[in-house]
């Protein structure tokens, strides 16, 4: 028979510890092994976090949160500030782009990594069953691709990727997906609304894309209480909790920029870097690889430039409408297939990373259609997630490191949709 959700009873709620370990010795072993913390030193270390390493450095040096691009532009509001302080907080302890530093970094990403064993774990027991919990727990400890971004990418995705995941979970532990029905009752406490407001202001400052899911999912944990209106105050508490972790932020940016920025003041600059001439669904136009617009960054300040690039894309998506759908219909197929990679890479090894890519999306996808179909518990917050969290993307441009989020999930419903299938000789008739 079918896997079913019904055998999810007899799951624990959290994966053993032991994957867990396993799942970390893995990454570290890897990272210290491989060498992926000796991070070239081209183009001064920037390679070493990219812009979140340059305001590290900035942070770490006495010129606050700063300096995105390498020369001293002044305050910005470029990349929310979560990560960037913790590469400050490490770089002024170990030093600016030294090895310790990267080490360290890069641990701290294969510990968060190797966390998401338990929320994977949780995931699969309590919307399906135990069988989909083991497989989920132990690909996301082993399989390559999963813990790519915590070995070797000094940037937010792991982190983000942690809470989201952890958001999840809690959002099926208040509707009591898969717990005991004496629990039901009881499962929307005071205190798991304000984790639920503090993760998503912590989710805002590491990646402010991931907002959008925010009322779905705080609406879905609503519409299965039995009384929603008994935790409106509970509501109003994560909405004060969530505000709180944003507010300093954003009131920072008022003081240095005098204008509203709540989170990020680069929209319109990234927006060009998607939408223009010559653009191809990637990332093109950066100010750190033009020298033209690097120094138009500086002469203009750093909100102005982010406006005036926002203008010249409207005014190119108005002037060629059919090529922005064309650029956007790429941007979806290259969400869920891959990337094309710029580096010189094999043709092999290139069709073999986006077949990789492709498979988890695809098997993802169906797992979740089947889950769909199937009226599993939580399907619908699922498929939500699905179609919201890469929503700007598909308008903006496209990276592979931007599915990461949702990878645990693709794991957990791409493990599902094999599970259930049923064995051939099952389908025999009996005579």
């Amino acid at each position: 028979m079918p896997a079913t959700q019904q055998d999810n009873k007899s799951a624990p709620a959290s994966a053993p510890w032991k994957i867990v370990w396993i799942a970390l010795l893995v990454r570290i072993a890897y990272m210290t092994l491989a060498h992926t913390w000796r991070i070239r030193p081209y183009d001064d270390h920037f390679q070493f976090g990219w812009e979140m390493g340059r305001i590290g450095r900035a942070l770490a040096t006495g010129y606050g949160f700063a300096d995105p691009f390498g020369v001293h532009t002044g305050p910005t509001a470029w990349v929310t500030p979560l990560y960037p302080l913790l590469i400050g907080g490490v770089f002024k302890v170990l030093g600016v782009y030294t090895a310790p530093s990267a080490w360290v970094l890069l641990a701290i990403n294969c510990v968060l990594s190797a966390l998401m064993v338990r929320t994977t774990w949780e995931l699969g027991a309590r919307c399906f069953n135990p069988g989909v919990a083991r497989w989920s727990a132990w690909i996301w400890a082993l399989y390559p691709a999963a813990m790519q971004y915590a070995v070797r990418w000094v940037w937010e995705m792991t982190l983000s990727a942690f809470l989201f995941s952890w958001v999840l979970v809690l959002a099926l532990r208040m509707r009591n997906i898969g717990g005991p029905p004496e629990e039901a009752a009881t499962s929307m406490t005071r205190r798991r609304w304000a984790v639920f407001g503090l993760l998503w202001g912590l989710i805002a400052l590491s990646n402010p894309s991931l907002l959008l899911f925010l009322p779905l999912c705080g609406l879905w944990i609503l519409a299965g209480a039995p009384e929603w209106k008994r935790q409106i105050s509970n509501v109003a508490l994560a909405s004060c909790l969530c505000l709180a972790c944003i507010a300093p932020w954003s009131y920072r940016n008022w003081r240095v920029f005098h204008q509203f920025v709540p989170m990020r003041g680069n929209f319109g600059a990234e927006f060009a870097m998607g939408n223009g001439p010559g653009a191809n669904g990637m990332l093109i136009g950066a100010p750190v690889a033009l020298p033209s617009q690097l120094r138009l960054y500086r002469q203009m300040g750093e909100i102005a430039y982010a406006k005036s690039r926002g203008h010249e894309a409207v005014a190119y998506i108005r002037s060629n409408p059919r090529a922005f759908l064309e650029l956007s219909l790429r941007r979806i197929y290259y969400f869920w297939a891959g990337v094309p990679h710029t580096a010189f890479d094999a043709p092999w090894v290139e069709f073999g990373r986006n077949l990789n890519f492709s498979f988890a999306s695809i098997a993802g996808l169906l797992g979740l259609a089947l889950a769909l179909r199937r009226r599993v518990p939580a399907a619908t917050l699922f498929a939500m997630a699905v179609l919201v969290v890469p929503l700007v993307y598909y308008f903006v441009f496209v990276q592979a490191r931007q599915r990461h989020p949702i990878e645990p999930l693709l794991v957990v419903l791409g493990v599902y949709l094999f599970q259930s299938a049923t064995p051939r000789h099952a389908r025999r008739p009996t005579s």
